[in-house]
């Protein structure tokens, strides 16, 4: 998650919640809101259903009334999620929406299976040379210098204007050099 961006709850009519995310995400992508709004949410679980003996498996809504989104609010962003049809409003003050905590986004993304984070696997090692494919370095050379699994990113020396500049990228944007 960004720094700047947090998760926060926005109150909608009861069952209006996937219309509203499909809603949201369609103004997000038609209106290049990507970078401010990057995930809307409707939390799910697993429920047993018994009818006639037969029992099945169905999805139910966690807070039935309510989409979660991860955002950077400013004066656009919120006019666009707030003037969404269906939604009634952020959680929160009526002037500044409040933001979930850490723990509680953790807990309900960890609940989504949202919580894990992918890893990229790259075989390479502190000292080596490696080719940077994509990104404001891209087909620069750089020497490692640091590598950061957890993070998914490594630190490397790359010559710019004749001098030693470190610079840090992620696992995805560097290949191996030849």
């Amino acid at each position: 998650m960004e720094a700047d961006k947090k998760w926060y709850v926005i109150h909608t009519y009861s069952g209006y919640e996937n219309k509203v995310k499909t809603t949201l995400e369609l103004k997000v992508q038609s209106m290049g809101l990507q970078d401010v709004i990057s995930r809307i949410l409707v939390p799910l679980e697993d429920e047993i259903d018994e009818k006639d003996g037969v029992k099945k498996v169905v999805k139910r809504k966690i807070f039935p009334g309510y989409v979660l989104v991860e955002m950077e609010v400013n004066d656009r962003s919120w006019y666009v999620v707030r003037n969404t049809p269906g939604v009634t409003g952020f959680v929160g003050s009526a002037t500044k929406p409040v933001p979930l905590s850490d723990s509680e986004v953790e807990h309900i993304l960890k609940s989504q299976g949202l919580d894990k984070k992918p890893t990229i696997n790259v075989d390479v090692e502190v000292g080596e040379t490696v080719c940077i494919t994509s990104g404001a370095f891209e087909d620069k050379l750089g020497v490692i210098t640091e590598l950061n699994p957890e993070k998914g990113t490594l630190k490397l020396s790359v010559e710019m204007f004749n001098r030693d500049t470190e610079v840090e990228v992620e696992f995805s944007q560097v290949e191996k050099a030849l």
